[in-house]
């Protein structure tokens, strides 16, 4: 059985969410940023992992014990850490979040000197599982395989779709200076020159800009043909603005995620966002045929939150969360050294998740057999191009 004090918190109580049963067995953290210039897509990941702890309470718990979420809000990396220490303080079992690689980054030495396991669903900086912790664990893919997957995705299909050579392509790559940003960048310069692109620019910038006109007037000197953005949503809709306002028009813009995935992003840009190639989580927009358990986890969305998902992150972290209450289950035990075992030992091929997604953990925690979808924005919706037995569409291409 799992023991845990029953702890009632006088600061921060508000955020725990019983999850269907009013006295649980099993408490968990959920860290993300609820509030701040990153809420919208932290609590869009923390909704995947709440719809995960209802179907598991509702289906009787992991091992017969019900599950309790405590919520903790980290704006920031320095909130990060003092909410994790709180968290740890509740006696929970283990920590789940995070969405963004900064408070991931930060929070995850605190739970691993107190022996806590962390269970990371979204952050993708490289970074996070290079550090020889034993009981931090990722589920989702990271930046290495990110800058990799969007060259791939212009030099196998975009390139070759739209007549272009890639020795007459000029690259430019813009990213937010954070974890996310810097590490998808690095990748994605190494892995272009490697398939003999010219990356004409590589320039950073804080997401918090208000102003990337000079960084517009950079590329557009440069003369790239394509532009590669690493960004979340605030900035991502700015540079489409500018670059609009400044008449920089390149043949091919992709996007990394974050902001590019968003449907509001689509909305503020309009038209221009038509014809954008977007690397990402899987989105709920994919052929079920190759996701069992997309259904249910649409329908179980709607009736909660009374609308479609937001972005991909909510379907990535409910996949991601069944996987490692699945493996708590299978080590019957709460106890850290066991979950590890259990993790390292979960397995699972494509195409028997909710999103497509095969599990396969290595030795540093990371899942390597998670991966980004290839998208494109047609006539205002966000249609997965491949891989091909989960695609709804096909590329298409502005010559």
């Amino acid at each position: 059985m799992f023991k845990f004090n029953k702890i009632v918190l006088a600061l921060g109580v508000c955020g725990a969410l019983a999850a269907g049963n009013a006295a649980a067995d099993m408490k968990v953290g959920a860290l993300f940023p609820f509030s701040g210039a990153l809420a919208l897509l932290g609590q869009e990941s923390y909704r995947g992992l709440e719809l995960a702890v209802n179907e598991i309470n509702a289906a009787g718990g992991v091992n017969g014990e019900k599950i309790e979420i405590i919520k903790a809000d980290a704006v920031d990396p320095t909130q990060a850490v003092s909410e994790t220490k709180r968290l740890i303080s509740s006696n929970v079992a283990g920590v789940f979040g995070s969405y963004a690689s900064g408070i991931s980054y930060a929070a995850s030495p605190v739970t691993e000197l107190a022996g806590v396991p962390y269970f990371e669903l979204g952050a993708t900086a490289h970074k996070i599982t290079t550090r020889g912790y034993k009981y931090l664990f990722r589920s989702n893919p990271n930046t290495a395989l990110y800058g990799v997957s969007v060259v791939n995705a212009l030099h196998d299909t975009i390139a070759p779709g739209m007549g272009l050579n890639p020795k007459d392509i000029k690259i430019g790559i813009i990213h937010e200076d954070g974890p996310y940003g810097t590490d998808v960048a690095a990748t994605e310069k190494k892995r272009a020159q490697e398939l003999g692109y010219t990356v004409a620019e590589v320039l950073p910038y804080s997401a918090k800009a208000v102003d990337l006109s000079s960084l517009i007037l950079r590329l557009k000197g440069a003369k790239v043909d394509v532009v590669l953005q690493t960004a979340y949503q605030n900035d991502a809709i700015l540079f489409f603005s500018q670059a609009r306002a400044a008449g920089f028009k390149p043949k091919v813009i992709i996007g990394a995620g974050g902001g590019y995935s968003l449907a509001d992003t689509a909305k503020a840009v309009g038209a221009d966002m038509n014809g954008v190639f977007d690397l990402d989580f899987p989105q709920a927009s994919i052929n079920p045929a190759g996701a069992p358990g997309l259904d249910k986890f649409l329908e179980a969305y709607k009736a909660t939150y009374k609308s479609d998902p937001q972005s991909g992150h909510s379907l990535t972290n409910y996949v991601g969360a069944k996987a490692f209450f699945e493996a708590i289950g299978n080590a019957k035990s709460t106890d850290k050294d066991k979950i590890r075992e259990a993790v390292l030992a979960y397995k699972k091929p494509a195409g028997q998740t909710a999103n497509g997604w095969a599990f396969d953990f290595g030795e540093d925690g990371q899942n390597n057999a998670s991966t980004f979808y290839v998208m494109q924005w047609q006539d205002g919706k966000l249609v997965t191009i491949a891989p091909s037995n989960l695609a709804l569409g096909k590329p298409v291409f502005k010559k």
